[in-house]
């Protein structure tokens, strides 16, 4: 069961986490490369601000971007900004998506996010949590997918597996991890492509931010997942 009050605790661990060690950081190191292809470290930073106020937007029943324009430009114009902005944004952000979240709400209703992708909003959280944990990895700056709270690798992982269960372009799946757990995903079939791997490793892959070279595949060859 989804606990969106114990999420916006984990939210603010997280959130807290990144402010810090963001911080020891200069001018000249936000501009530098993030992991993430063609953005800096500030374009991650301006983007966790974004997201935060796009999230409000959801739970206030509101389209979470203006367009997908609207959202890029945003990044853009943000991203230069000097390191002391940055973090005051990300945590004056981080602030107002708290504060919807404490509000009296039904977190049972059905929320609309980008391309119309819909959810329950007491998913929400976890979806911030999701943005701010693996956004503090791809910064570059020593926190990595080894790091993360073993708990929402977990959730993370499931929560993956789930959006590429039945996906046409992924073939069927099983995902074991290293203490035996066994996760289905992909498209339908009768014989599933075993992948094996230590649980960093799986999310890497599931996420985008590994090539899945460290994992192990029985009898086959390990696919190419489709963007997220």
């Amino acid at each position: 069961m989804i606990d969106h009050a114990h999420d916006l605790v984990s939210v603010r661990g997280a959130t807290e986490r990144l402010l810090t060690a963001a911080a020891t950081l200069d001018n000249a190191s936000v501009t530098e490369s993030s992991r993430l292809p063609g953005w800096s470290r500030g374009h991650v930073l301006a983007h966790l601000s974004r997201n935060a106020d796009a999230l409000v937007n959801v739970l206030r029943g509101q389209p979470m971007y203006a367009s997908a324009k609207a959202r890029d430009a945003d990044i853009e114009r943000d991203a230069p900004r000097p390191l002391d902005v940055q973090l005051a944004d990300l945590r004056d952000s981080a602030e107002r998506f708290q504060d919807v979240g404490a509000a009296p709400a039904d977190w049972s209703r059905t929320v609309e996010l980008r391309n119309g992708v819909t959810d329950s909003a007491s998913r929400v959280p976890f979806r911030r949590w999701v943005e701010v944990e693996l956004h503090h990895v791809d910064l570059g700056i020593g926190y990595e997918l080894e790091d993360l709270p073993e708990d929402f690798v977990q959730r993370e992982i499931t929560f993956l597996a789930e959006r590429f269960r039945g996906h046409p372009g992924v073939p069927s799946l099983l995902l074991v991890e290293d203490d035996g757990r066994r996760i289905p995903t992909g498209g339908p079939g009768d014989m599933a492509l075993v992948v094996t791997g230590g649980r960093a490793d799986l999310l890497g892959w599931l996420a985008g931010r590994r090539d899945g070279s460290a994992l192990t595949v029985h009898d086959g060859t390990l696919p190419s997942l489709p963007p997220l």
